[in-house]
């Protein structure tokens, strides 16, 4: 009997991965590609858009073999991407420059001029903070800075416009990779002229802005013969990856918020309109013509523990590496960590930020600060949420997706700071199964966004411990004392 699968492309920063699944969500093959990453200098993070672009293709064409899909199986393929990246490319395609992605810091002193002079009105206009990780402020240092690519630049692209300008020959961006540029207006759903001009860009330079139920059709054919599909298979736009994981793992109705945390993290909650915080605490990004999606983005997920693993120089697996933190108590004996090791994006907003230990004492151990960096990764979750409460009122459910979430520590953490129940999906790739959803919405297979709700596998809700609830209400009030503290010393 014919299978009916779809795929999700989820073009991650520190991976791709493209993941076949069927209508019901039921993960059927995966595949993984990793990306490279370049520091130039200190505060530069970039990576090779036609690196990924190659590590885009080998993913499919490998899920593809894994999954056996025959002919006439599958329906279609969604791309889902990490925000905020930026590249400068000829009008060929060739890239002219890396793409510098969100946490590269280099626009720091942009940052500040900006947000010093008109920063609470370009906020309020795009609903997205003005913080280096934008593509808007990108431009304003290369233009600033005479940044040789840029004074020959024929396009601007993310990488995922830059995979679908390789694979289709089209410019185009859906809404939401469009509002994390900083240079998208969400009443309008078009590009701000004043901001163009500030940059010293033309909107010719930019893609077409385009719902993410656009199909792509007619892909190169020696590319589709790569990949092992056929050519006419379609191709949905899809969105950006924090759109997407809320509606991969069902975070789609009002009072209903998805925390995802990998090598970054971030707490949302989808909205009917745009929303932005008094303090710029927050970012609202569209999804739709509709629909938008507010929350916060940390720079300090997963980065963190990695970086604590490589110090320490553990040579075991990360899940016997995170289970040592079980055998210290909530707190970790006095020790607190503030996750600001690359920066910081909400809730202070600051790329100068840097990660503290406080507290440290004789009797603290590996397994304390494990569980220390844990807490304060978690901690810093709840400081966003808390602000994003604000705008949206008190969560009514809490999911959770990201590869953390495969973390039983962590899951129990996550239930008895936030006091709730959390509830994770058996498929841990929400991001992907949302740019697959997309592609059944705009292919006519579904119907709706909505209707994923019953096409989502869910595992049992993690519930919280009240005496270890009632713990770290204390001790987060101590690490919400420390972060003002610290934060005047940036």
């Amino acid at each position: 009997m014919s299978r009916e699968l779809v795929i999700g492309l989820d073009i991650g920063t520190t991976s791709v991965k493209a993941c076949v699944f069927n209508i019901q969500g039921n993960l059927i093959a995966e595949a993984e590609e990793m990306n490279a990453f370049h520091y130039p200098q200190q505060g530069w993070v970039e990576q090779d858009p036609a690196a990924i672009e190659r590590s885009a293709v080998l993913a499919i064409r490998e899920a593809v073999r894994r999954a056996e899909i025959g002919k006439n199986e599958l329906i279609s393929l969604g791309f889902s991407a990490a925000m905020h990246s930026l590249a400068i490319v000829d009008e060929q395609g060739k890239p002219l420059s890396p793409a510098l992605i969100w946490a590269d810091g280099r626009s720091s002193d942009q940052a500040d001029w900006v947000s010093e002079s008109k920063g609470r009105e370009i906020y309020a206009r795009t609903g997205t903070p003005v913080h280096p990780m934008t593509p808007f402020l990108k431009l304003l240092w290369m233009k600033e800075t005479r940044y040789e690519p840029f004074l020959h630049a024929a396009y601007l692209m993310s990488i995922k416009e830059y995979l679908i300008y390789c694979w289709f020959g089209e410019r185009m961006i859906d809404y939401s990779m469009a509002s994390a540029t900083g240079l998208f207006n969400p009443t309008t759903l078009s590009w701000d002229e004043e901001l163009l001009q500030m940059t010293g860009i033309s909107e010719d330079q930019l893609s077409t802005i385009v719902p993410p139920t656009t199909i792509l059709s007619g892909i190169k054919k020696d590319i589709a013969e790569q990949m092992g599909l056929q050519e006419d298979i379609p191709f949905a736009i899809g969105a950006a990856d924090g759109q997407l994981a809320n509606l991969g793992i069902g975070a789609i109705l009002p009072g209903e918020v998805a925390v995802s945390v990998g090598t970054s993290g971030a707490i949302r909650q989808l909205t009917s309109h745009i929303q932005v915080s008094e303090n710029q605490e927050t970012f609202c990004y569209s999804f739709t013509k509709d629909t938008a999606i507010i929350g916060g983005p940390t720079n300090n997920g997963g980065i963190a523990l990695q970086w604590l693993k490589d110090l320490l120089n553990d040579q075991g697996s990360f899940e016997a590496f995170l289970k040592a933190a079980g055998h210290v108590e909530p707190g970790s004996e006095g020790l607190l960590f503030l996750p600001y090791i690359n920066g910081e994006r909400a809730p202070i907003w600051n790329q100068r930020a840097k990660g503290n230990f406080y507290g440290i004492a004789v009797t603290h151990q590996k397994e304390h600060f494990i569980r220390a960096v844990l807490e304060g990764i978690t901690f810093n979750l709840y400081q966003i949420g808390k602000a994003l409460e604000k705008i949206a009122g008190e969560p009514k459910k809490i999911y959770v997706n990201g590869g953390l979430s495969r973390s039983s520590e962590w899951l129990q953490m996550m239930a008895d700071v936030f006091e709730a129940e959390i509830y994770i999906s058996e498929n841990h790739h929400s991001a992907a199964w949302g740019a697959a959803w997309t592609a059944l919405v705009a292919t006519g297979k579904v119907d709706s966004f909505e209707e994923i709700k019953r096409n989502i596998p869910m595992g049992t809700p993690i519930i919280p411990n009240p005496e270890n609830s009632k713990r770290y209400k204390l001790i987060y009030d101590n690490y919400e004392k420390l972060v003002k503290k610290i934060v005047e010393l940036f």
